[in-house]
């Protein structure tokens, strides 16, 4: 008889996104003369930008002909990519690493699930709240979150990011074995200047904690003295993985393709306490066993980013969906809305009038004004609240939602 992976059951039904999605179908079926406008989840509308569409043809042409046809590739990748990677992410901004650190995969929500697997299923975890999911979602799934005790979980650490600590969460009072940071931050659009980061490199040496670090939306940060990696942090090497992503910073949503990087100086101990051991090639063991490696279509795609023309190209959509949040900020604002993120982030997360919950304020959003945003409260329990809105439509969707939403408030009268 097979016994079913009991920790499974623990999880809500739906995830997030797709409670969304239902809701809206749902809508969208009862209202069918309304145009919806999503602003809700984080997918892109801009095309690809011309230097990878035309990498991608060159790779699809290459695999037409027998002299130059790939089969399987390296599970942690091309050197071609890899080699473009350290060049432009890493030494340009005076960071050194090895080739061997670095891991392509299909986008860092596979990674930041899978990472797990090579730690024990009983360390203790802490995440900002409110937080991406996946974070959460993929440690109930092996029994390391505990159990589900009023809305929170009993082996999970909730780290508060509120506008009363400026959306900065605090440093734990006591050990936290794994602690997962995303900055530029999912779903606050909030940041964290190198002082602060650096409390938190502090923290895990003193500690010796694992620091797992989300940087998916590092292409977007304005500000010079906002870190684009933690190892721009003296010392986080040895306590830091690093996970990054192609889909937001090129719109690679439906290509898939980003990289994770996992220092050698990275360890964990042997539960006597007597050895310490690289996580490195822990990862490349389980990448080689399970996962067939990212397509090399895809892979060129990426590499392609970097040239001088993809990289300007690839600002230049950054600029554009920057530009949908500095409309939506200035517009909320003028709302009397509170309003944080959208300055080195393509979210901004909403306070909620008048204490509306998060889910009653998507409805009323979405039922007067046929606007979708995400309710807070599905990030966490200090999301309650709040509702986030991406800036990833496009323009003219993205004024018209403004101005509906402008209407149903009542202020276009004024």
């Amino acid at each position: 008889m097979a016994l079913v992976n009991e920790h499974f059951l623990k999880l809500s039904d739906n995830y997030l996104f797709a409670d969304i999605a239902k809701k809206v179908n749902a809508f969208k079926v009862s209202h069918p003369q309304t145009r919806v406008i999503s602003l809700g989840i984080g997918d892109v509308t801009q095309p690809l930008c011309p230097a990878v569409v035309s990498a991608m043809h060159k790779a699809v042409d290459e695999m037409a002909s027998g002299d130059t046809f790939r089969g399987y590739g390296p599970e942690h990748g091309y050197d071609f990519l890899r080699d473009a990677i350290l060049k432009n992410d890493y030494v340009a901004r005076g960071i050194h690493l090895d080739k061997d650190e670095i891991f392509i995969n299909d986008g860092a929500k596979s990674d930041t699930g899978n990472i797990g697997e090579i730690v024990r299923w009983d360390n203790s975890i802490g995440v900002t709240d409110p937080v991406y999911p996946v974070y959460i979602d993929s440690n109930v799934m092996c029994g390391r979150a505990g159990v589900l005790e009023n809305g929170k979980w009993s082996n999970v650490n909730y780290l508060p990011c509120t506008a009363e600590n400026n959306f900065s969460p605090e440093l734990p009072d006591h050990r936290v074995d794994m602690i997962y940071l995303c900055y530029p931050n999912n779903p606050t659009g909030t940041v964290l200047r190198k002082e602060e980061l650096k409390k938190w490199i502090d923290y895990a040496l003193k500690n010796d904690t694992l620091i797992l670090f989300d940087a998916a939306y590092e292409a977007y940060i304005q500000d010079e003295d906002i870190p684009h990696s933690i190892y721009e942090i003296k010392g986080a090497k040895k306590v830091a993985i690093e996970f990054r992503s192609y889909s937001k910073t090129a719109g690679f949503t439906g290509v898939r393709c980003g990289y994770t990087v996992i220092p050698k100086e990275v360890t964990a101990v042997t539960l006597d306490g007597k050895k310490r051991i690289q996580l490195n090639p822990l990862w490349n063991r389980r990448q080689c066993t399970k996962f067939n490696g990212t397509s090399y279509i895809s892979q060129r795609a990426a590499e392609a980013i970097y040239s001088a023309e993809g990289k300007a190209q690839v600002r230049e959509t950054v600029a554009y969906y920057m530009g949908n949040a500095r409309i939506m900020y200035k517009s909320l604002k003028q709302l009397g809305l509170e309003v944080f993120g959208g300055e080195n982030a393509p979210y901004l997360w909403v306070k909620t009038p008048g204490n509306s919950s998060s889910w009653k304020f998507f409805e009323d959003l979405l039922y007067s004004a046929g606007v979708v945003c995400t309710p807070g409260v599905g990030f966490g329990p200090s999301g309650e609240g709040y509702i986030r809105f991406t800036a990833f439509g496009n323009r003219e969707d993205c004024e018209e939602a403004m101005t509906r939403i402008k209407h149903w408030m009542g202020r276009d009268k004024e």
